[in-house]
């Protein structure tokens, strides 16, 4: 086992908790948050698990998983707003349960529950169909278009899982406010695709005929 890069993984996924803890439970005002317990829970027992996998099949990917240091100015500022757009509605998820502005039905939360896991099934599928997938947008030497799977069904299919994601994850918080937030997500997402494109077409060959092959980026039949 790499110790090193387990230390690494652990610390971004200790500090990673930490941050979202604090986000949520301080403008809560309370620990006794349950929507802000169950989004935790949620989130970081499945990032938890495939991290232990990929730290026992593929430390090649996650390795690149844990790079988020971009190069692209666009994908600076594609981090730069998701990061700001993921602060605000933490916050202020944790504001409308302190001071009970909007509650959402228990049902809503737990539709909301039961989407964000069959997003982060499509997440962990799309890790495995693809070794290459860095957080960053950069393309390796030796790189191959992936073409199968929900590869032969849309372009990027991991931005897919993450809109569903982001966009159950204020639900979950039980937060409305928080939602109308994360609608930006699709619009951070559709300039993050635009630029990533372009990279793909100059350095990764026979991307261009795969564009051709697969029309839809990441809704079928929408876009």
């Amino acid at each position: 086992m790499d110790f090193k890069l387990f230390s690494q993984a652990l610390k971004k996924f200790i500090v990673g908790l930490i941050i979202i803890a604090a986000l949520l439970f301080i403008p809560a005002g309370t620990l006794d948050y349950p929507n802000g317990w169950l989004f935790i829970g949620l989130l970081f027992i499945p990032m938890f698990i495939v991290g232990l996998i990929l730290m026992i099949t593929d430390q090649d990917l996650l390795k690149k998983r844990l790079n988020a240091k971009e190069n692209e100015s666009t994908q600076k500022l594609v981090l730069l707003l998701s990061g700001l757009m993921f602060i605000s509605s933490f916050i202020l998820a944790g504001l409308n349960f302190r001071f009970s502005w909007i509650k959402l039905p228990e049902t809503i939360v737990m539709i909301a529950s039961i989407l964000f896991l069959l997003g982060y099934v499509m997440y962990m599928e799309v890790l495995r169909e693809n070794k290459y997938l860095a957080r960053t947008v950069e393309v390796d030497a030796n790189q191959k278009v992936i073409d199968s799977g929900l590869y032969g069904i849309v372009r990027h299919p991991m931005y897919t899982s993450t809109i569903l994601l982001f966009l159950t994850m204020p639900l979950i918080l039980g937060s409305i406010y928080s939602f109308i937030i994360c609608l930006i997500y699709p619009i951070i997402i559709a300039i993050r695709i635009g630029n990533e494109e372009k990279v793909l077409e100059n350095e990764l060959d026979g991307y261009v005929q795969y564009k051709q092959k697969v029309k839809y980026r990441i809704l079928p039949f929408l876009w």
